[in-house]
């Protein structure tokens, strides 16, 4: 015949259960934490795909011809930026001075490539989550 449980048997069993999910929901934690500098990473080590010419080209070309004369080239969230996007909510002229990693690479091909073409480039904050910049978006844009 079984015995039957006690209130500390039973309290022991809550508390097992109580410590597996916070351990799962501590390891969901450190995974979405760890995806997240992966992220990071990788935009600051990536660099301009070989073919960036062809890409815009083809990016700009078929805005026209929907009658547009602006496209967005890149998202990245505000924490990426060395002021966490500061200088880009607030419309300061030096924001490109902000941009680091992949932004900043682009900000370099828009400089020697695009804008001698007379595009122009603009940035601002998309969003704000919790009432601080979340995603930066980047603008090319021209003339038509």
């Amino acid at each position: 015949m079984a015995d039957l449980l006690r209130p500390e048997d039973l309290k022991k069993i809550s508390e097992d259960i109580d410590m597996e999910r916070a351990k799962k929901a501590f390891e969901k934690i450190q995974a979405k934490e760890r995806e997240a500098r992966d992220l990071e990473d990788s935009f600051m080590h990536r660099d301009l795909h070989p073919d960036v010419k062809l890409r815009v080209n083809n990016a700009v070309k078929r805005a026209a011809e929907q009658g547009l004369n602006q496209i967005q080239v890149l998202t990245f969230p505000a924490s990426y930026c060395n002021d966490r996007g500061r200088r880009i909510n607030n419309l300061e002229h030096d924001w490109p001075e902000s941009l680091e990693g992949f932004a900043k690479r682009a900000y370099q091909f828009y400089l020697s490539e695009l804008q001698p073409l007379g595009f122009k480039l603009t940035a601002q904050i998309l969003d704000y989550p919790e009432g601080m910049p979340g995603t930066v978006g980047v603008f090319l844009s021209w003339d038509r």
